[in-house]
């Protein structure tokens, strides 16, 4: 009764406010009269109406007018309805546009910020979406109470609108194919110098890039660094002892997401974490043994096995951590080489240079630096850097050439991320190194001192 009587005044007031106040005016005796109105806080209309005088003639009368203010009521309630139901409808678009302009405005700060590498297909795709937003335009026009936010809208896409057409002008010579052409191009330059560069001098590590998180606290993983530029498989054997178990991934996006393509079951478990992949074999320290296995992937059978003579094994002489790493097999760009320890050398670091078909030693050097006081050890361009400590504090402390059978102390900083590390090995492919921090894969960057061949050096 009481929703009848607020609708019954609102009609009122919308008559009322619409006629001549002299010609709508109604005595007492005729009908009703409105004495008053006003708005309450909450934005209604109250008005206090002044009901006719009864009598018995003019009942019928009285009642026919109100049957006809309630149909005409009952008639704007409907109108109402309809009215609501448009609005939200139109709220839902004005919703969907807004959504849709936040994305616009987000491709077009992205545009801004690298303008020169766009492609055929971004232009599209932002072509694609002005067309969505056209049909919302006529939406927006039927909210006449807000003109200015319509004459906005329209404003700002006719303004993207004229950017993006510029911005294609600008750089429409330079489609997708010719940009990567010139990206190829570029690369085979930049190969073709890196082919000059001698072997260089170690100068600074920076990183690490975290690869992945897995395994346990010591194992290791590597690259081969004598694959093609398309072979990027990537080999994965987790602890240090009791495992002959070798993951193969096929690219470092499957190994980050763990799709393997293969595993080997090897012949023998392995020692330490010292193991190298080199032109396709897997070179590892048997268990218990000074004595190096080489296993081919392509065959799935070891080709060749030798004895280190006198080296340590079996945490005679090992690094820092233990972990039976007397022997840390590893290949630079000059080939595959040895670390170890002997008896004979006093329990220092001898390096030697290993034929990679029959594991013979090639020829020794012997370093005055004690293994076990040695974190982890590295080859670059045929020199020996040995770290201080595994922990945290760790730097590159000593060199050995064997171009000059000369040593020198280093003092070159390197971020311990994860506080123990457990292998550390140059790719000279990657030029960076792989390592594991405690249950995490990750790759350090070198920046080397080089000298760059010309043609007339011979």
């Amino acid at each position: 009764m009481q929703a009848t009587s607020n609708l019954l005044n609102l009609l009122l007031l919308s008559f009322l406010a619409g006629l001549d106040p002299s010609k709508t005016q109604i005595s007492p005796k005729e009908g009703w009269q409105v004495y008053s109105s006003a708005q309450d806080p909450d934005g209604r209309c109250i008005c206090t109406v002044v009901a006719p005088e009864q009598n018995l003639c003019s009942r019928d009368a009285k009642s026919r007018q109100l049957r006809q203010l309630l149909e005409k009521v009952q008639n704007m309630s409907q109108s109402i309805e309809v009215l609501n139901l448009r609005t939200q409808r139109d709220f839902q678009y004005v919703l969907k546009m807004e959504t849709q302009m936040k994305g616009l405005k987000a491709k077009f700060r992205q545009i801004e910020d690298d303008r020169k590498t766009l492609m055929t297909k971004h232009f599209q795709e932002l072509k694609e979406k002005m067309d969505e937003l056209l049909p919302l335009i006529p939406v927006l026009e039927q909210y006449k109470t807000d003109a200015k936010l319509i004459t906005q809208f329209k404003e700002e896409i006719r303004n993207l609108s004229a950017v993006l057409t510029g911005i294609q002008e600008e750089i429409g010579a330079y489609d997708y194919e010719e940009l990567h052409q010139r990206v190829l191009s570029l690369e085979t330059r930049l190969r073709d110098c890196m082919k000059k560069l001698t072997c260089g001098k170690l100068m600074k590590i920076t990183g690490p890039v975290t690869v992945k998180t897995s395994g346990t606290r010591f194992g290791a993983w590597m690259t081969d660094p004598l694959a093609s530029e398309k072979n990027n498989r990537v080999w994965y054997m987790d602890s240090y002892t009791n495992n002959k178990i070798v993951r193969e991934y096929k690219s470092i996006a499957d190994f980050v997401s763990g799709a393997e393509s293969r595993t080997y079951n090897l012949p023998f478990k392995w020692a330490g974490t010292n193991h190298v992949v080199y032109n396709g074999s897997l070179y590892f320290n048997k268990y218990q043994s000074n004595i190096i296995i080489k296993y081919s992937f392509d065959m799935g059978r070891v080709l060749a096995q030798r004895s280190l003579e006198y080296a340590g094994f079996h945490n005679v002489y090992p690094y820092t951590w233990g972990g039976f790493s007397d022997i840390d097999l590893m290949a630079d760009e000059i080939g595959l080489w040895a670390v170890y320890a002997t008896n004979q050398n006093a329990g220092n670091i001898v390096i030697s240079q290993l034929n990679q078909d029959t594991l013979e030693v090639m020829k020794s050097w012997s370093t005055g630096y004690p293994k076990r006081s040695a974190g982890e050890s590295f080859m670059i361009c045929g020199t020996l850097y040995v770290t201080n400590s595994h922990l945290t504090g760790a730097k590159v402390y000593y060199s050995y050439s064997t171009k000059t059978s000369t040593y020198e102390y280093t003092d070159i900083p390197f971020h311990n991320q994860y506080f123990h590390i457990s292998m550390l090995d140059y790719n000279a492919r990657d030029r960076a190194l792989y390592a594991w921090n405690n249950g995490h894969q990750v790759l350090f960057n070198v920046t080397l001192f080089h000298i760059i061949k010309t043609e007339d050096d011979t």
